[in-house]
């Protein structure tokens, strides 16, 4: 090479080699930029007593606004009756705790109950078998994808976990029945479930390997079917040692409001919900309020069930209005609902309260952190990590609603008695399911559930 071609090809490689640094420097922290930012935070008397209270203290605790605090009470005009408070414990199952809360007042009321409550643990097993084999089946039909594929990278990041929504309850039942709470108790592991599904993970997550192993090596659908067999029996027996042998049939015997014992006869578990029960679990529907995507549309996200044999769960999406007008009129008729909502946002546990406002967090740092409802949801700064049965409501002298009253599952010494007071306010900003009758609504939204839904990766935001 000559001096030239030397010279030239010293100059592109300098060249690359400065781009990048060049870029860094716009972009870094300069000294200019940090003076700047420095000068911006004045160390006077409230920011000096602030840093001080801050710095050695919980900031909730030093945001909290007794102004909004102690101007809600827990008086409600008009509140479902419900029979006691259920626990999840360590657990993230609020989501059937919630839908069998829903169902429960029914039983009660049918058979003047002392007490009653649903096996949320016999549930839960059958829950953790379908979604292993929701998993395993997937991994079949995407066997012959690249591993980097986004859906199989996807389903490799979340085989199973104790989460969902309330169309997997319905599946559930209507499949495997339901027992009451003695019938097949708590245990450990249903009540501390972190362990447990991270055992069931990795076992799924190296079936799944195999699967595709098994696929490369020229080995056919019908072979790899037999073998899941033995893989979900695998899956079964963590089920069985950790959580304990659902029932095939059981004799249940209870106590009445008279504290007389009554026995009644053997059933199995879905004879137990036929004739029991009795709920139509069909004339439930799940609406949402997302104001990022088109109101009066009918949607639904992939892999969001937990049987294979199910469909993914649908929602019609509607203003924040409208949906509580619905719910006032089924709380009227004494007819508690499955809601979800982002629970953590603006929430005093210890009080029982949800409320905007209710930590001034501005007031403390001198910053402000506005954002609307559909920012929050497209920058994953909010979305539904929370469901409680939504149970009763509060209204000023001409009718319009100011608060509502949730039954939670965080046991009753958690916020009040058991229960969360929800401002009319706070409704509007994170609540974001809510799962109710159909004689409750218009025959506008009725006709919603007639479109073709539009379908959803299961990486979106509402899964």
């Amino acid at each position: 090479m000559n001096c030239h071609l030397r010279r030239a090809a010293g100059l592109i490689i300098a060249g690359l080699f400065l781009m990048p640094l060049c870029f860094a420097q716009m972009g870094a922290v300069s000294d200019k930029m940090l003076r700047e930012i420095r000068s911006s935070v004045q160390m006077d008397s409230y920011t000096r007593a602030m840093q001080n209270a801050v710095s050695n203290n919980d900031v909730k605790q030093l945001a909290l606004n007794r102004t909004v605090h102690t101007r809600i009470d827990h008086h409600f005009a008009h509140k479902i009756p419900v029979t006691g408070i259920t626990n999840q414990k360590s657990s993230g199952r609020c989501w059937l705790f919630t839908a069998l809360n829903v169902l429960r007042p029914k039983v009660v009321e049918r058979y003047n109950l002392k007490e009653f409550e649903f096996s949320q643990n016999y549930l839960f097993f059958w829950d953790q078998l379908e979604k292993s084999n929701l998993f395993l089946e997937a991994i079949i039909r995407t066997r012959h994808k690249d591993i980097d594929d986004r859906e199989v990278q996807w389903l490799f990041q979340h085989p199973v976990g104790d989460g969902g929504v309330w169309n997997m309850m319905p599946g559930l039942i209507e499949k495997y029945g339901v027992v009451p709470k003695e019938i097949m108790p708590e245990s450990y592991n249903s009540e501390n479930t972190a362990m447990m599904c991270r055992l069931i993970r990795r076992k799924l997550r190296s079936q799944g390997m195999q699967i595709r192993e098994w696929s490369r090596a020229g080995k056919g659908e019908k072979f790899i079917r037999k073998q899941k067999v033995s893989m979900l029996s695998e899956i079964y027996r963590i089920l069985v040692i950790s959580l304990g042998t659902p029932p095939a049939e059981f004799t249940w015997r209870y106590l009445d409001k008279n504290d007389s014992l009554i026995v009644g006869k053997n059933y199995t578990p879905l004879e137990f919900y036929h004739e029991v029960v009795e709920v139509p679990l069909g004339d439930y529907v799940m609406l949402m309020n997302d104001p990022t995507r088109d109101y009066y549309k009918l949607y639904e996200i992939e892999y969001d069930r937990n049987r294979f044999d199910s469909p993914n769960w649908t929602f019609i999406n509607l203003p924040v209005e409208e949906i509580k007008s619905f719910a006032r009129k089924s709380i009227l008729a004494d007819e508690p609902m499955y809601f979800s909502c982002d629970v953590g946002k603006q929430l005093d546990r210890d009080k029982g309260l949800v409320a905007l406002g209710l930590f001034d967090y501005e007031a403390v740092y001198g910053v402000p952190f506005d954002m609307t409802k559909a920012e929050r949801i497209l920058s994953y700064e909010s979305s539904s990590s929370h469901g409680m049965s939504l149970i009763g409501l509060d209204t000023t002298a001409n009718g319009a609603v100011t608060k509502w009253l949730l039954e939670n599952s965080w046991g009753d010494d958690a916020g009040y008695k058991g229960y969360l007071t929800m401002t009319d306010e706070w409704f509007d900003e994170y609540m974001f399911r809510l799962v109710i009758l159909k004689e409750f609504l218009p025959q506008k939204v009725l006709d919603v559930l007639i479109q073709k839904p539009v379908k959803l990766p299961p990486w979106d935001r509402m899964f």
